[in-house]
C-alpha cells in the first residue's frame, strides 16, 4: 500500500542548483580563500589506491579531536556536517509532537528538521534592536519542553549568550530535564565556549562543524559532544561509514599542522578588523557581534546591490529582509582582508 508521510509532503524547502565557481562567494559563510595551496598539496600526498578503496575508519581521528577539545573519544561522535548530528539530537531527544524551543532567525535546518519529524518548534523572536532578551527564552521551557537549541553566536544574528545568561538557562534545562542543544558552528570566530558543560553534564550536548574557519565545506565533516551517554544514543542513528577518509585526513592535519589553526584565525581577524573599521569610516551601520558574517545597512536598495554585485563585480552576498530596525540589509560573509578589499571597493562603488 502507498503511504506518503505527511510530514514530507507539506515541508516546504528550496534547493538551489546553482553554479558559483565564478564568483567571490561571500553568500554562504564560506572561507572564501579557502587553505593555503602548499598545506593541500602536502596532504594529498598520503592519498594512496588504498586510502580509497578502503573503508573511512574513524577510530585514529577521534583521539586527535578528543585531545583537542579536552575529553574522551566516548564524548564525541563523528558526523557527515554538523546539520547531521543536529538532526540526529533532534531524532534521539523530542518525541512526535514533542516541544522543542528555539531563536529565530536562526539556521534553518532546526526547524527543518523540527517539521520533517513532527516536532512543535517554538519560535523565540529577537527584539527590533536585533537583541535577544533570554527572558524570552526563559518562559517558553516550560515542562512540557524537551530540547532549547541555543547558538553561540547564532546565524545569522551573530549575537552571544554570557556567562551569567547561560548559566541561568542550564540551570532551569537541568531542573526541567530539557535536553540542552548548543550548535558552535562559528566558535572559532568566537573563543567564548561552553563545550565543557557538555563534557561534565548529562543532558547537554554541543554541535560543532569544520565546514567554517577550518574551510572544510566540500568536504562535510562536524561532531557532537557530550556524556557518553548521552552520545551513544546519537551514535545510533548513524550509518555505517558516514564520515569521508578525505574529510578526516585533512581534519586532522589541520589540528596537528603547528601554527596552521593560528594562521586561519588571525587571517580572519585581520579581514574583520579591516571591513569594520573601513564600513565605520564610510557611515555604514553594521551588526555582527561575533562569527564569520556581518550585517550591512545599505544607503540604497539591498535588492539592486545583491543583484549588481553578482553581474558587475562577480561578487555574491545575501539580502535579508525586514532585519529589526534594519530594514533590508546585507549579509556578507567575513574571510582574508584581499577579499574584503574587494568587497568594499565595489560596495562604494555600487551604493550611491
Amino acid at each position: 500500500m502507498y503511504y506518503l508521510d505527511e510530514n514530507i509532503k507539506d515541508l516546504v524547502r528550496i534547493f538551489d542548483q546553482n553554479e558559483r565557481k565564478e564568483y567571490l562567494r561571500l553568500d554562504l559563510n564560506e572561507n572564501p580563500g579557502g587553505l593555503p595551496k602548499k598545506f593541500i598539496d602536502e596532504t594529498l600526498k598520503n592519498i594512496t589506491p588504498q586510502f580509497i578503496s578502503q573503508y573511512p575508519e574513524t577510530l585514529h581521528f577521534s583521539k586527535i579531536l578528543a585531545e583537542h577539545i579536552g575529553g574522551d573519544i566516548s564524548n564525541i561522535c563523528i558526523t557527515n556536517g554538523s546539520a547531521e548530528a543536529i538532526r540526529y539530537v533532534i531524532q534521539a531527544f523530542t518525541s512526535v509532537n514533542g516541544r522543542i524551543v528555539g531563536v529565530v532567525p536562526s539556521y534553518f535546518m532546526f526547524q527543518v528538521y523540527s517539521e520533517m519529524y513532527g516536532r512543535n518548534f517554538i519560535q523565540v523572536p529577537y527584539n527590533e534592536d536585533l537583541t535577544m532578551d533570554i527572558n524570552n527564552i526563559i518562559k517558553e521551557l516550560t515542562d512540557e519542553t524537551q530540547l532549547l537549541i541555543l547558538l553561540n553566536p547564532n546565524n545569522p544574528m551573530g549575537n552571544v549568550y554570557s556567562d551569567e545568561e547561560f548559566e541561568l538557562l542550564f540551570k532551569i534545562c537541568q531542573d526541567k530535564q530539557i535536553t540542552l542543544l548548543i550548535d558552535e558552528a562559528y566558535h572559532y570566530f568566537y573563543p567564548k565556549t561552553f563545550i565543557n558543560y557538555a563534557l561534565n553534564n548529562r543532558r547537554v550536548l554541543v554541535t560543532r562543524t569544520f565546514s567554517k574557519l577550518f574551510s572544510m565545506a566540500g568536504c562535510r565533516l562536524g561532531y557532537v559532544c557530550g556524556n557518553p551517554e548521552d552520545i551513544k544514543y546519537v551514535q545510533k542513528f548513524c550509518t555505517p561509514h558516514n564520515t569521508n577518509a578525505f574529510a578526516m585526513l585533512f581534519a586532522e592535519r589541520i589540528l596537528t599542522t603547528p601554527g596552521m589553526l593560528n594562521s586561519l584565525i588571525e587571517k580572519f581577524y585581520e579581514g574583520r578588523k579591516y571591513l569594520i573599521s573601513t564600513l565605520d569610516e564610510n557611515g555604514y551601520r553594521h551588526k555582527g557581534e561575533a562569527g564569520n558574517f556581518i550585517f550591512i545597512e545599505p544607503k540604497t536598495n539591498a535588492q539592486d546591490i545583491v543583484d549588481k554585485m553578482k553581474n558587475k563585480k562577480k561578487i555574491l552576498i545575501k539580502k535579508y529582509q525586514s532585519v529589526g530596525d534594519f530594514g533590508d540589509c546585507l549579509r556578507v560573509s567575513i574571510g582574508e582582508k584581499q577579499y574584503m578589499q574587494t568587497f568594499i571597493d565595489a560596495l562604494l562603488d555600487l551604493d550611491k
